[in-house]
């Protein structure tokens, strides 16, 4: 089967390369991009100002390899890919919840970014805690390690 995903638009930000970009939204705490949404897809942005975070799809450009096994940071241990949240995937794929500042035109002003400038970006969702938030009962090889996120930059080790 072929799947063909469009491309929507383009996300900026002032992470220029890989290496040294925050690795999750919440440790790109407060710093702002924004989202060039093509003009034929301008419609699909109606009411969207009326939510405070979305999520923005997008496909990682700039990798070159994914692998099934990764060893993910903030560890030092080698993890099935589908239970990380590495880059290295088979399809590239990404996905952030940022904090929509306003919508001028097709230009999203957002912050919290942990995305590399240019990134093409697939699709956008709205955040919406009652259907998003879920009571969690165990996070796995992170629960170990999500006291390491504050500050964690990508060191390069997808790339």
């Amino acid at each position: 089967m072929e799947i063909v995903v469009n491309q929507i638009g383009v996300i900026h930000s002032p992470h220029k390369e890989i290496v040294g970009t925050p690795i999750q939204p919440k440790a790109a705490n407060g710093i702002k991009g924004s989202v060039e949404v093509f003009p034929e897809f301008m419609d699909g942005l109606r009411d969207l100002e009326q939510f405070s975070h979305i999520y923005l799809i997008y496909y990682f450009h700039l990798l070159k390899k994914s692998s099934l096994l990764v060893t993910p940071f903030m560890d030092s241990k080698q993890r099935g890919v589908f239970s990380t949240r590495a880059p290295g995937r088979p399809n590239h794929i990404g996905i952030s919840i940022v904090n929509l500042l306003r919508i001028e035109k097709n230009i999203l002003y957002i912050s919290d970014v942990d995305i590399v400038d240019s990134t093409p970006l697939l699709d956008i969702k709205p955040y919406v805690p009652d259907f998003d938030i879920r009571k969690v009962e165990k996070i796995g090889w992170l629960d170990d390690n999500v006291d390491k996120l504050s500050g964690s930059k990508d060191d390069g080790r997808f790339s």
